[in-house]
């Protein structure tokens, strides 16, 4: 049975103060050298460890987060992201925790750095977002180091500046596994399309490794002679060229049978096959969003793959606060389960909370 050892044991045993221990496990100062050495070796044989929860819970101190959030009036994925984080502050709100939202437009990077600016001004104990601009997140990156403000990525991964931690899927397996599922799905060798839709793909890491993942499947199986892989980039916006490009791919690529869609815009491809191609097709996307499990239901989606974006900003405010509150050790990388979803076990997910 685990003995819970209080500040209060540890002075009794070193014959000082409650307060020279809280003044040793602190780092406070003004304490004698031979007696905070005393009181260290006394804290480490008794195997002391602060209880941070108890300690938050009657902190006056209040940890004011900035989460950077796309707008999900003009991309509907980014609806559980928000909810997800509005959850983690409901449940951890008891501990002095707040979430300021900064919402942006995902397709105007000058919306997104206009938010970013508006969270400095709070001046955050810590930072959550998605990095979906690679280019312009960047300066604010060394920006946040220079501070010593913590940053929790989630649904984008960059490694490469160090982050506290990364929340959501490995992107590049998440490709391969769809290509194993496209090769699986095929009778014989046919023509795959990738479809990279409403991003600019050049600053859209993400996507990118998405995409390498699903080749190098067909790479690393010694396929790639039989399998053409042709890749689209499509705006919905431009309700005209969307339809043509994909027009002129059916009409260049017969036999064309795959595509896998690398957002949460399968639907959108779904739609255009049913109303305007005769022969089947595959699909591959991702993301359980209402428009998708229409076509998923209805044979027209193949599979989803489920990125938990709900527990993605769920689990990226409690990995701040596990740091900045509790002082834990945050692993620098979650990455959730690659779900794959179909019409057969679809209702498995739909009532599924945060994991």
């Amino acid at each position: 049975m685990k003995v819970n050892i209080r500040i209060k044991d540890i002075a009794l045993k070193a014959n000082v103060s409650t307060g020279t221990v809280d003044r040793v496990l602190h780092n406070r100062g003004n304490v004698n050298e031979k007696v905070k050495e005393k009181v260290l070796k006394i804290i480490s044989e008794m195997k002391y460890e602060p209880n941070f929860i108890a300690r938050a819970l009657g902190s006056n101190k209040t940890y004011h987060l900035a989460a950077l959030i796309p707008d999900y009036s003009f991309d509907a994925y980014w609806l559980a992201p928000k909810l997800g984080i509005e959850k983690a502050e409901k449940d951890l709100g008891k501990f002095g925790v707040q979430v300021h939202q900064f919402i942006f437009n995902p397709f105007d990077v000058d919306s997104f750095i206009k938010a970013a600016n508006d969270a400095l001004l709070i001046n955050p104990d810590g930072i959550v977002l998605s990095p979906i601009f690679y280019r312009e997140v960047l300066p604010f990156f060394e920006t946040w180091k220079k501070k010593g403000i913590p940053f929790v990525l989630f649904n984008t991964q960059i490694a490469e500046f160090d982050p506290l931690s990364y929340i959501g899927q490995d992107n590049y397996q998440s490709g391969f596994l769809a290509g194993k599922l496209i090769h699986y799905g095929m009778k014989n060798p046919s023509p795959i399309l990738i479809a990279h839709i409403d991003e600019e793909i050049s600053n859209a890491t993400h996507l990118l490794k998405k995409e390498q993942g699903l080749r190098n499947y067909f790479l690393h199986n010694n396929l790639a002679d039989r399998y053409d892989i042709l890749k689209i980039e499509l705006k919905r916006t431009d309700v005209a060229s969307f339809k043509s490009k994909l027009t002129g791919i059916f009409e260049s690529t017969p036999n064309l049978g795959a595509i896998f869609v690398t957002t949460s815009k399968a639907h959108e491809i779904a739609k255009f096959v049913d109303q305007y191609i005769t022969t089947p097709v595959n699909i591959v996307g991702y993301d359980l969003l209402p428009q998708n499990l229409y076509y998923l239901n209805k044979g027209s989606i193949s599979f989803l793959i489920n990125q938990n974006p709900k527990g993605q900003g769920y689990w990226a405010i409690n990995q701040l606060v596990d740091h900045l509150v509790f002082k834990k050790e945050v692993a620098p990388i979650k990455f959730f389960p690659l779900d794959i979803v179909t019409k057969e076990n679809l209702n498995y997910y739909i009532d599924e909370d945060i994991v």
